[in-house]
């Protein structure tokens, strides 16, 4: 193999390992139940059946306004058969959550933490001390999480623009067809 050939499968493997965070996936999604803006609390365990995405997200990233208007178009797309759930922790609270929905025209399911859920997903340790947004989760029909992806150069496809569909696809059974 030449040296060109050789460099050249290196960078391919590097971009295809940094482009799925795998080592988040493959496991039983934590349970949670936490509230949202009107106090409902959302359990993962009532979405049992579907696909859900879900996003560790900050109202002030603009990655996230990007993916979760992505986000809404998939949710109509797959109808009942995928839930999106967002996840916000401090110092996101109520009015900053609010004025996000409204001013993004965005009707994502956005729930509050307090860092505990974010924890657990992230496999946050005091040798990993950070949550780093965006990031979000792929969980199939029985609770496992399947994929997850942080927010980085070869991502950016799948939270700015239509990339995630293709993740979507291997998880939902067929789209719901618009009349």
């Amino acid at each position: 193999m030449t040296r060109f050939a050789f460099v050249t499968a290196v960078l391919a493997l590097c971009a295809s390992s940094a482009f799925a965070a795998n080592e988040l996936s493959n496991r039983l999604a934590p349970g949670f139940a936490l509230p949202d803006l009107e106090f409902k609390t959302h359990d993962l365990a009532d979405y049992r059946g579907k696909v859900v995405v879900v996003t560790i997200m900050r109202t002030t990233c603009p990655h996230c306004t990007e993916f979760n208007k992505v986000l809404n178009e998939a949710e109509k797309k797959y109808g009942g058969q995928l839930k999106v759930i967002g996840i916000v922790n401090p110092p996101d609270n109520q009015q900053s959550v609010k004025r996000y929905l409204l001013a993004n025209g965005l009707q994502t399911t956005l729930l509050f933490d307090c860092g505990q859920m974010a924890a657990s997903y992230l496999k946050v340790t005091p040798q990993n001390p950070t949550i780093e947004v965006p990031h979000f989760f792929v969980i199939d029909q029985k609770g496992m999480i399947r994929e997850d992806y942080g927010y980085n150069m070869l991502s950016k496809p799948v939270f700015e623009g239509t990339a995630i569909y293709k993740i979507l696809d291997k998880y939902v059974s067929k789209p719901v067809q618009a009349d």
